[in-house]
This record gives C-alpha cells, sequence and structure tokens, in this order.
C-alpha cells in the first residue's frame, strides 16, 4: 500500500521541488551539460570534473527528479529517513533566493528510472549540450505497463531521448547502439556519433591498469575499468573542446567513483576488483569482459541479482550464464534469490557456490581464498556487496573509498549481518 502510494506521489511531489529549482536556475543562469544513460554516466561526469575543476558545478550523488531540484536548491538529505521530508518541504522556497553558486556551468547526471522521467528532467533542464553514453535494461519495472512501445528496451530510450528533444546547442551520442540513434530524429540540434570503429584503436588491460588508444592519443588509468568507458572519454573530450578549454589527456586529477572498478588489497595477499556499486546486464557483461581480459590465473567473480526488472527478471539473469559460460574462472559465487534460481541452473562450470545471504557468502569467501586470486565484486546496491568487501580488505583505511558510507548504510549492512 505504501509502495502504491508512493507511486502516484512521485511526480506530485516532485513537481513542488522542480517549481522552486525552476525559480533558482533561472536565476543562477548556467550552462547545463547533461550526463545520462543507463551505464556509464557518474564515471563521465568524474572524468569532466577532472578536466574543469572549478570551473562547473557538479551533481553528485543526484540525478533524479528529487535529487536534481535538491542539488539545485542546496538541499540535503541527511538521515535519508521520511521524517526528513517537512524539513526539506519547508526549507524549499526559501533556498531560492539563497545565494547562487558562482560556478558558471552545470554539470548535471541525469537518470530516467520510471516512464516519464526523461521528459520531466529535460524540460526543466533545458541543457545546452547532452551526453548520452548507453541505454541498457535498467529499472524495466517501472516501465512494463506501457504496450505503447514494441519493448522495454524501445520504452527506455525513448525517455532518454527527451533529453535531445530539449537540448539546445550539442548532443553526443553513442553511435553503436540502434535504440539511441533511433531517437536523433527527435532534435534539431547538432549530433556527434562516437563509435568503435572509428574511434577506438586499441584497449589493454594489465594487472592495475587500463590503457585507452583513441584516435591515436593514449590514455591510461590506475584501475580497471570496462571498454565501454571508451565512450566516456571520447565525449569528454568533445566536451571540453566545444568549452573552448584546454584539455589534458593525462586525466591527472581523475578520481574514480566508488564501487566502479577501485582496486584493493585483500586478505591473504587477494586482489579485490569493487564494481559494487550497481548491476544491470549490460554493465555486468561489460565489467565481466573486461575481467576476462586480467592477466590472472585465479580469477573469482562474486555476483548478486539485477534489481527491478519486472518482466525481464528471468530472461537478463539467464543470459548472465551465457557471458559467464564463455569465460575461464577459478571461482563463480552467486549471492541472492535471483541469480540462484534464474542464473545457477544455466551455468556449466562445476565451480559454482550460490548463496541467498551475504553473510553466508562472507564466511565462505573467508575460509576458502588460499591467497593470490582476483576476486571481482558485482552486483545491485541492495545487496551490500561493499560490506562483504569491507571484511575483506587487508588495510581497513581502505574502507572510506567504498561506495555506501554513513550511518545510514551502516544500519542497513547490519540489518543482513554485515
Amino acid at each position: 500500500m505504501f509502495s502504491s502510494l508512493k507511486n502516484k506521489l512521485y511526480f506530485p511531489l516532485a513537481s513542488y521541488f522542480r517549481f522552486f529549482a525552476a525559480i533558482r536556475l533561472k536565476r543562477w543562469k548556467p550552462r547545463v551539460i547533461v550526463v545520462t544513460g543507463s551505464n556509464g554516466k557518474t564515471t563521465l561526469l568524474h572524468l569532466l570534473e577532472s578536466q574543469l575543476q572549478e570551473k562547473a558545478r557538479f551533481s553528485h550523488h543526484a540525478n533524479s527528479s528529487y535529487g536534481i531540484p535538491f542539488d539545485i536548491l542546496d538541499l540535503h538529505r541527511k538521515t535519508l529517513q521520511r521524517s526528513e521530508w517537512i524539513r526539506l518541504i519547508l526549507r524549499a522556497p526559501l533556498q531560492v533566493f539563497a545565494k547562487l553558486p558562482k560556478e558558471s556551468i552545470y554539470v548535471v547526471e541525469a537518470d530516467t528510472d520510471r516512464a516519464g522521467e526523461g521528459k520531466f528532467l529535460a524540460e526543466f533542464l533545458r541543457p545546452e549540450v547532452v551526453l548520452w553514453v548507453s541505454v541498457g535494461v535498467t529499472h524495466a519495472a517501472n516501465f512494463n505497463k506501457d504496450k505503447t512501445f514494441a519493448s522495454v528496451e524501445e520504452a527506455i530510450a525513448y525517455d532518454f531521448g527527451y533529453f535531445l528533444e530539449f537540448c539546445s546547442q550539442l548532443a553526443v551520442i553513442n553511435g553503436d547502439l540502434p535504440l539511441e540513434l533511433k531517437q536523433v530524429g527527435r532534435t534539431e540540434t547538432k549530433i556527434e556519433s562516437v563509435t568503435k570503429s572509428e574511434d577506438l584503436n586499441d584497449y589493454r588491460i594489465e594487472e592495475r591498469k587500463t590503457t585507452f588508444i583513441i584516435n591515436k592519443e593514449k590514455y591510461s588509468f590506475d584501475a580497471l575499468l570496462p571498454e565501454e568507458i571508451f565512450y566516456a572519454l571520447k565525449m569528454c573530450k568533445t566536451t571540453v573542446k566545444y568549452l573552448g578549454l584546454s584539455f589534458d589527456a593525462s586525466f591527472a586529477k581523475f578520481e574514480i567513483p566508488p564501487g566502479r572498478g577501485s582496486i584493493f588489497q585483500g586478505i591473504k595477499y587477494t586482489t579485490i576488483i569493487d564494481s559494487s556499486y550497481n548491476a544491470n546486464l549490460s554493465s555486468l557483461k561489460a565489467t565481466l569482459l573486461m575481467f576476462d581480459k586480467l592477466p590472472s590465473r585465479k580469477k573469482w567473480v562474486v555476483l548478486g541479482d539485477m534489481l527491478e526488472l519486472g518482466e525481464k527478471e528471468q530472461e537478463e539473469h539467464e543470459k548472465l550464464a551465457e557471458v559467464l559460460n564463455a569465460m575461464d574462472l577459478e571461482k563463480i559465487i552467486l549471492i541472492g534469490k535471483r541469480v540462484s534460481h534464474f542464473t545457477y541452473p544455466k551455468l556449466k562450470s562445476k565451480k559454482v557456490e550460490k548463496f541467498e545471504k551475504q553473510k553466508d557468502a562472507l564466511d565462505y569467501l573467508e575460509k576458502n581464498i588460499v591467497g593470490g586470486e582476483a576476486i571481482l565484486f558485482k552486483g545491485s546496491q541492495s545487496l551490500f556487496l561493499e560490506g562483504i568487501i569491507e571484511k575483506l580488505l587487508r588495510d581497513k583505511k581502505d574502507v572510506v573509498s567504498l561506495p555506501r558510507r554513513g550511518e545510514f548504510w551502516d544500519m542497513k549492512r547490519r540489518g543482513v549481518g554485515l
């Protein structure tokens, strides 16, 4: 009942905050750059931040119909409890006339996790530049009821397409995705397309390093990044050049966002690759293909459920098994009801363990790690895989670099035995 009421009130209440945020945005008058897509947008946001630095304001931890207005109004959720809403509602009108940001550029990450959210945000932000990195099956449960489209994927892509529709100057898209190309006709703005065949010359994975050669220029990072990050790199450079600013190909100031390929030393001299922030099939596939290229003889993967898939739930989890079957892995560890029920039966390997509880998986890892393994973690956020990683870190000080820090998330992890 509460969930149904929450869905009905989602846009009406969000409109209240958007109203005041729109007034403040009009007073501020920044050049708005929207970063959007199913995967890779937070990494692109951080890539842009490494280039633009103090010249721009960035919507960290805010990408929804609530988060973006809150960010513009400089409202902050402190406890993530329902009781906070009264304070936020009362504070919103007052924030309209608070001191404006000094930055002249606003780089905002925008998602669409339900039908209509793309339009809700796009007509409000009216971006000068749109960077659309990807489109995949995410939050599909919130699109299943719309029978206007032939597939859930088309419905999701159409909603992202509103950002093109309301873009005024430049849109850069992933030209390898037909679902994105199909939306180009909705805008008269300039479109630039990024494709692997035209732009990516080489991609290499080493033990603790990723190298891209893009249009004959080399980019290296001390992290393990999927090949698809190439689109974000190309879009970043295009944007910096569009703004008339100098571009630093070394990305010396880039800091990888937590849970997106960070590398840690684990117990017994293991290597932990933390991609635990979230998961859908396209991001899982990209990350697993990256891991498959890693030069290590002892590869383990710890994978969790993909959530909010609705009628696509079984299909997407079975497709995950196809990806895993093509890999040479020493151990596959599955955590969650969906991977246990749908993925596990389709796996050909006998080196598979499945658990429904995170604590049981942690106990197994602590008892069975021999030493020297490279262990990849990937799963949806409600599985709190970062809580398992925390227990396996060799240096406990590294915990500050894991995702979902703070008292609220600590309480959630304790709730599942971590």
